[in-house]
Parts: C-alpha cells; structure tokens; sequence
C-alpha cells in the first residue's frame, strides 16, 4: 500500500515537471550552451547555463520528446538554478547514483529532493538514458567550463 502511493506521488511530480517545466526562458547571454539529442527515440534538450557572480548558476532548459526526459530536465532546472557552481558535478554524481540503483544516504536524498521521483527509471533499462539526457548535457557544459591546464 505505502509503495503504491510513493510511486503515484512520484508519477504526479514525473507529470507536474513534464507538463509544467521550470526554468524554461531562454537566457539572453548565457555563459555556456549545449543541445543533446537520443537519436534512438527523438528526444531533444538544450541547456543554457550563465554563472553570476563567479558562482551562482542560472539555467534555462528546453526541449522536446518523451515525459521522462522532459521532466528530468525540469528538474535539473529546479534543482541547479542558483544553486553554488562549484555544486553542480556533485549533484550530476548523485543522479548518477540514483538512476544506477546504488545505495544513498539520507542526506544524498535530500540533496536530490524532487529528482528522486525519476528513481522508478531504473526498473526501465531503455529508459535511462531519457532520464539522463539532461544530466549528460549538463556534464558536457560542466568540463568545457573547466580551465584548460
């Protein structure tokens, strides 16, 4: 019984964050820009990124294709914008880590907060790389803005 509510209230923030996203208003001069795309299903992201103030993020994604790599991009969005530059590597690790089913800690989970609706995912192998389309994308602008040694 609590299982059946937790996955409806997982599917209800999976389908609030695909019909409603967050963070979707491109930004006018972002730092970093990058489009991704699964060519095995359609879906496509675009994520822009500007850091303020040698740190705080602000983010702007968009996209189209399937609920869950809509809705993974909106809470990517949620989760990073304004969030600590210097944060965003730890909070793909974590995603990571949910998607493969390894353990978290409590506090890994409240990092995560919302995004540990997309833990259902994993039972779905096919899907995962729908849930992580957004998070690859975020990866490939987190080490081009990595000083080159």
């Amino acid at each position: 019984m609590v299982n059946d509510e937790l996955n409806e209230m997982y599917e209800e923030i999976v389908m609030d964050h695909y019909h409603n996203p967050r963070n979707t208003e491109l930004l006018e001069t972002p730092d970093f820009e990058i489009e991704k795309n699964n060519p095995f299903c359609g879906d496509e992201i675009k994520i822009q990124l500007s850091i303020k103030d040698e740190s705080k993020v602000t983010v702007s994604v968009t996209g189209r294709g399937c609920a869950i790599s809509q809705a993974s991009g909106s809470l990517l969005a949620e989760k990073i914008n304004n969030i600590d530059s210097n944060d965003l590597q730890n909070t793909v690790d974590l995603f990571r880590k949910l998607i493969k089913s390894e353990e978290l800690t409590e506090n890994e989970l409240d990092i995560l907060g919302d995004i540990s609706a997309l833990s259902g995912v994993r039972k779905f192998p096919v899907r995962i790389k729908c849930a992580m389309l957004s998070w690859v994308a975020l990866e490939d602008i987190i080490k081009q803005s990595q000083p080159k040694n």
